[in-house]
Parts: C-alpha cells; sequence; structure tokens
C-alpha cells in the first residue's frame, strides 16, 4: 500500500476536523487553479488527475533528445487571468510578452520580395493603435481596408453577453457588414481561426465580438502575444506541482475518478479505485463528456446539454531541419495550407538546426490524414512560405493531434455552457468549456477555476484570498 493510499484511507475514516476538505478532479489548468485558490483559502485540498502529468491540453512530452509541446499555445495582454496563473506559479518570467504587437503576415500567393505583411500597434490610443497598421497592410485593397476599418467600429458596438448574438454566426455578420472573402482571409479569420478554433462562418458572433473586442479594441497593448519559451510541462506540470506543494495540496496523479456521490450530510464522497475520499466540496474541472459521466441525478437541470457541446480538433505538424531557416520567431501565413508557424529550437532543447511547429486550428479536414500524406502536403507549403528551407534537410517530422481540442464555438454554444455552480449544494464545475464568456483558452480555463473556487467558498462562509485573482466589473 503505497502512502498515498494509507493517507487517504486515514482521511476517510477518522471525522472530519474543524478545517473543511475539498476534491478537485481534474490536472488542467481549472483545476490546478481551482486547489490552488482553495488552498490558500485554508481548506484541505487533493487534486485526482488521471493522466501521470498535469496541464491538462496543455503539457510537453519526450521525443529522443527532444521535449516537445503538444501544441503552440499562445496567450495576449488582455489574458489577465492566465497572467496571474503564470504570477502564482512564479512562471511568468519563462512565458513574457511582446513588447508591443507585431505579427508578420506572409502572403505566398504574391511574387516573392511583395510577401510580407505586419498587423503591429503603435503606442496610441484604441482605436488609433492600428490605424497606420491597417492603412498599410498590403494583403487587402485600399477599399478592403476602408471596410474593415468601419466593420471594427460596429463590431465595437455590439454588447458580447446579448444571447442574440450567440445564436448569430460571425460570418455572416461580417458579410452583412461589406467584408469581403479576401478580408475574412487575411484579417478577420486569420486572427479568429487561432482564437475560436473555428472559420467565421462556423463561430458565434457573440464570442466573436468577445475575442475582438477584449483583443483588439479595449487597450492599445490588449492583444500583444505571449508564448513559453520553455516547455510548457515546466509551467503547467513541475512550477505548477510545486505552487501546489507549498499551498498544501495533496497531488494524486494516475488517479482516475470513478463516481462522485452526495452523502446526504453536505458532504461528498469521490470514488478512485480501492479509495474512498470525503469533502466537503468537490471541483469537476474535466472534460463535458467526463463531467456527463460523473454528474450525479438532479445536479443538472438538462444534463444532457453537455453532449450538446460540440468539440473541434487542432493538428500540430513538427518539423526539425538541420540548419536554421527562419528568422523570425513566429509568422502567420496566406495563400497556404499553412496557419501559423513557431520556432520551437530553444525550447526544445534542439542543439543544432531548427525546429519548427506548425499549429493548424480548424483542422476537421486532416486531422486524421496519415502522417505520410501530410508530410507530403506541408513541406512543400513550407518551401512556398519559407524560403531558407529550400535545401535543408528535413531531420525529423512528426505529427500530434487533439481531436477534442477545444469545445466547438458554434452558434447557439452559450445556451449550452454551464456556470460554476450546480443545483447539488458542494458539487462545483470548471473547465475552458463552462460559461466563463470566453472561448476555450487558457484563459477561459483559468477563469473557470476561479469562479468554481469563489462559488465553493461563499457557499462554505469562507473568505476570498486576497492573492486570488480578481474579475474586472463588468462594463
Amino acid at each position: 500500500m503505497s502512502e498515498g493510499s494509507r493517507q487517504t484511507e486515514a482521511q476517510a475514516d477518522t471525522p472530519a476536523p474543524a478545517g473543511r476538505r475539498a476534491v478537485v478532479v481534474g490536472g488542467g489548468l481549472a483545476g490546478i487553479t481551482a486547489a490552488l485558490a482553495l488552498a490558500d483559502a485554508g481548506l484541505r485540498v487533493t487534486l485526482l488527475e488521471g493522466r501521470p502529468r498535469l496541464g491538462g491540453l496543455a503539457f510537453s512530452f519526450r521525443r529522443g533528445e527532444l521535449t516537445v509541446d503538444n501544441g503552440q499555445h499562445v496567450y495576449l495582454r488582455c489574458c489577465t487571468a492566465y497572467r496571474w496563473f503564470l504570477d502564482r506559479i512564479e512562471g511568468a518570467a519563462l512565458a513574457p510578452l511582446q513588447n508591443r504587437l507585431d505579427v508578420p503576415v506572409v502572403d505566398v500567393a504574391k511574387p516573392e520580395g511583395r510577401r510580407l505583411g505586419r498587423l503591429r500597434r503603435d503606442p496610441l490610443p484604441v482605436p488609433l493603435h492600428l490605424g497606420r497598421s491597417l492603412a498599410a497592410y498590403p494583403h487587402l485593397s485600399l477599399a478592403e481596408r476602408a471596410a474593415v476599418g468601419r466593420a471594427a467600429l460596429a463590431l465595437n458596438a455590439l454588447d458580447p453577453t446579448d444571447p442574440a448574438l450567440d445564436d448569430q454566426d460571425f460570418g455572416g455578420w461580417l458579410t452583412a457588414h461589406g467584408q469581403s472573402a479576401r478580408a475574412v482571409e487575411a484579417l478577420w479569420d486569420l486572427v479568429g481561426v487561432a482564437t475560436l478554433n473555428a472559420v467565421a462562418g462556423d463561430a458565434s458572433l457573440g464570442l466573436a465580438a468577445m475575442v475582438f473586442k477584449t483583443g483588439l479594441l479595449s487597450d492599445p497593448g490588449a492583444a500583444d502575444i505571449g508564448w513559453a519559451h520553455v516547455p510548457l510541462g515546466e509551467l503547467h506540470d513541475r512550477l505548477a506541482r510545486k505552487a501546489l506543494d507549498s499551498a498544501g495540496v495533496r497531488t494524486e496523479v494516475r488517479s482516475r475518478v470513478t463516481s462522485v456521490s452526495s452523502n446526504g450530510n453536505g458532504t461528498w464522497s469521490v470514488q478512485v479505485p480501492g479509495e474512498t475520499l470525503h469533502a466537503d466540496a468537490v471541483v469537476l474541472a474535466v472534460p463535458q463528456r467526463e463531467t456527463y459521466d460523473l454528474l450525479p441525478h438532479g445536479a443538472l437541470d438538462a444534463p444532457g446539454r453537455l453532449l450538446d457541446i460540440g468539440t473541434a480538433p487542432i493538428l500540430n505538424l513538427h518539423v526539425v531541419y538541420d540548419r536554421k531557416v527562419l528568422a523570425r520567431p513566429f509568422l502567420a501565413a496566406l495563400g497556404t495550407p499553412v496557419q501559423w508557424v513557431f520556432d520551437r529550437t530553444g525550447a526544445s532543447g534542439l542543439g543544432a538546426g531548427q525546429y519548427l511547429a506548425l499549429s493548424q486550428s480548424a483542422a476537421q479536414d486532416d486531422i486524421d490524414a496519415p502522417v505520410a500524406d501530410l508530410r507530403a502536403r506541408y513541406l512543400p507549403e513550407l518551401e512556398r512560405l519559407i524560403p531558407g528551407t529550400r535545401g535543408a534537410v528535413v531531420q525529423d517530422f512528426f505529427v500530434t493531434r487533439e481531436r477534442t481540442a477545444t469545445f466547438a464555438p458554434t452558434p447557439g454554444v452559450g445556451r449550452l455552457r454551464p456556470g460554476a455552480r450546480t443545483k447539488s449544494p458542494g458539487l462545483y464545475l470548471a473547465g475552458a468549456w463552462t460559461a466563463t464568456g470566453w472561448p476555450a483558452t487558457m484563459e477561459s480555463a483559468v477563469r473557470s477555476g476561479v469562479s468554481a473556487a469563489d462559488a465553493a467558498l461563499s457557499a462554505l462562509g469562507r473568505p476570498r484570498p486576497s492573492r486570488l485573482f480578481a474579475f474586472e466589473e463588468a462594463a
């Protein structure tokens, strides 16, 4: 019997001490956040994760001498909850933000020498901060740039929390506001596909309005991009586990929960193989399907709605070259199936050559394609896109697939996303798919964990920890 098992049995068999106990099911960003918040408030917290590591869908693994992220994850300056999370685990310096938004956009359909455009901001108030960049953006005509400006002003006038917007699709709204197919491809989808994991025609107008208003039209620096300069596992597993340990959280990996049930006296029982844990509060911080399977009867009015929340895939292609082929840390692409390319050489530990990671969102068409087919399709596209790859030797090519990477941000999804509270006192929900108002991002996951912890602490009459992320007031 392991020391963890002996502790769990003692915990289950002895009367509850004066302090309250909580169990968090799921060790992704939502679960880690909830566990930290509850522990900081003085609860005895156990975090259970079925995988052998923490981090959920933002993790790393070893491939030979490389440490590889399952996919490229970025955040923006406006992602205030995730930035708080990085500070809380003492990892902010390892995932720095750009000093100022600057996105190289390469259109391979244009002659070489005229392919590069940039989306960048000036130190001016909104919306003037993007004015010069938009006026000079070479991938749109003058008329298209003017139409984009008008659409941006109209978008800024929308209220993303209006339920009527959730029923409309973003693509239809863009067409109605004079946006050409080229403008959608070269600007709106360039941003939207990466943040929403859906093309404009498949995305809820409410979620799209939230993304563009918050990221581009709320503050001059809101869209500055940050990303981990170390493997994600360094942040979301090692540093997160260190923070959990310091907070007094008992963390168990390879521990899959089989049932969650109310004891009828205000406490809960959480069952894992061979063990039962008792708690005053339980947070389910797992995907919607797993949540549905664990929910006790009556916890939600319409639990079947969880199964109506669709999922969307992300495909990641990893290419190791024998030499440096790309001078920039990343770029976005037009006129090619390639979407975004990131240099992961330093973060992976590669000693020579260069390692590029291609992040392909809304990848329904490619997610199940054989590796050989993907190699045959994408390597020539990289040669078209990045001249330095021509003649370089490909030393490794591999693929990571997240078939259910995010919830699908389709019109109507808002009414399906539950809040943190359930109808069962003491049981709470967390996850990027819950009703945070954000699409399925690291930011949404952290916000959901904070919301679940807030709800639990309120019900238990516990004060909110002063160090916990504070939600901004609604406008």
